[in-house]
């Protein structure tokens, strides 16, 4: 039997199962080739005993609609950064890629399907040119990937934001209130951008337009008359304003050097109320509600159509690539491409111009 591991690493998102089921499902029409599963990302490779478990049909059954990873993932260590406590108790870090690919061949793995985002997937590049059979799948709420027209629990992502926009409004009304959402996205506005739309914010904050506190004051001004009215102002963790930039510090997680974005929304309810409004003005972070739950239809077909298409780039050996939505199509794109550049929303984009047609201000 012919083997491939599958590993779900970075953040969880909502689709991760489906991929993981359609490995599978395409995997058992080939007659010699066994599905394994790596558990949090190649963590279950590195760990002694390893940690692994095999995937078959009874295992897979009814996951796609499963939100988070039925094998786990994690956002700390990996193979080039694996963490190592020193002798005066503080910690560093070490390459164990060597280690891990000897003991991917042990294991008889003839080939490695990496679903994970931008971090993973350079993860995978490295990998690759140590001679690693691997192909990566593109995962990220915050729809990042340039070299894929979408990334799969993107749209669950957005849908939760605007079901939150939806609920809001509804308090904010009754209390003449100004209510500022705060979305995740890093440093990309795509779930910002979409919710304000979809959920009719009266303004939306995004990385890639720093925005100018009187002109957000001016747009909320023209919702209120004589203390009646409401607000709702969706904001990306990563919005700044003109001349600022986001708010973020760094983790204190062992293996996880990323910068935490947060207080977006706290910076702007404080920032509103020294330029003068007088409305009351409420902040509410979705955080991890974005990541979790059940992922939309959407989502669970272009995750199915990732995995499908991994399994068989596998077959045909085409190795150093992931798989990417193209409309209409499912292809592979070298690694180097897909982590080449971030996919953030264009200021003179389409969408952002609809969003000015529907009235949506963003501070510029």
């Amino acid at each position: 039997m012919k083997r491939v591991l599958v590993a779900t690493g970075g953040g969880d998102c909502p689709g991760l199962n489906a991929v993981i089921r359609a490995v599978v499902k395409r995997a058992a029409q080939e007659k010699d080739w066994e599905v394994v599963g790596s558990i949090q990302s190649f963590d279950g490779i590195l760990k002694e005993p390893t940690e692994i478990k095999i995937l078959d049909d009874a295992a897979v059954k009814g996951i796609h609609y499963q939100g988070g990873t039925i094998i786990g993932t994690t956002t700390k260590g990996g193979p080039f950064a694996w963490p190592v406590k020193n002798k005066d108790g503080s910690w560093g870090s070490a390459d164990r890629s060597d280690e891990m690919i000897r003991k991917l061949q042990y294991l008889g793995i003839d080939a490695v399907i990496s679903i994970g985002g931008d971090g993973s997937q350079k993860i995978s590049q490295a990998l690759y040119e140590k001679g690693l059979n691997i192909i990566g799948v593109p995962k990220t709420i915050d729809n990042d990937l340039s070299a894929t027209d979408f990334t799969f629990g993107y749209q669950t992502a957005v849908q939760i934001c605007t079901e939150a926009v939806d609920k809001l409004k509804t308090t904010a009304a009754s209390h003449n209130r100004v209510f500022i959402l705060e979305a995740m996205g890093r440093d990309a506005g795509w779930i910002a951008l979409s919710a304000a739309i979809a959920g009719g914010a009266e303004a939306c904050l995004i990385p890639e337009i720093p925005y100018d506190i009187k002109k957000v004051k001016e747009k909320l001004d023209t919702r209120f008359l004589k203390g009646k009215g409401f607000g709702i102002i969706v904001v990306a963790e990563g919005a700044m304003p003109k001349g600022g930039s986001a708010l973020a510090e760094e983790s204190t997680e062992v293996g996880n050097p990323n910068l935490k974005l947060s207080g977006a929304a706290d910076r702007l309810a404080a920032e509103l109320k020294e330029a003068g409004i007088e409305a009351d003005i409420r902040t509410t972070v979705l955080g991890h509600l974005q990541r979790g739950g059940i992922p939309v239809a959407y989502d669970r077909v272009l995750a199915t159509q990732f995995g499908v298409k991994a399994f068989e780039m596998v077959l045909e050996g085409k190795f150093g690539q992931m798989v990417a939505y193209r409309h209409p199509e499912v292809v592979g794109v070298p690694l180097p491409e897909a982590i080449g550049q971030q996919n953030l929303v264009d200021p003179k984009s389409n969408l952002v111009a609809t969003a000015k047609g529907v009235g949506i201000a963003f501070g510029d």
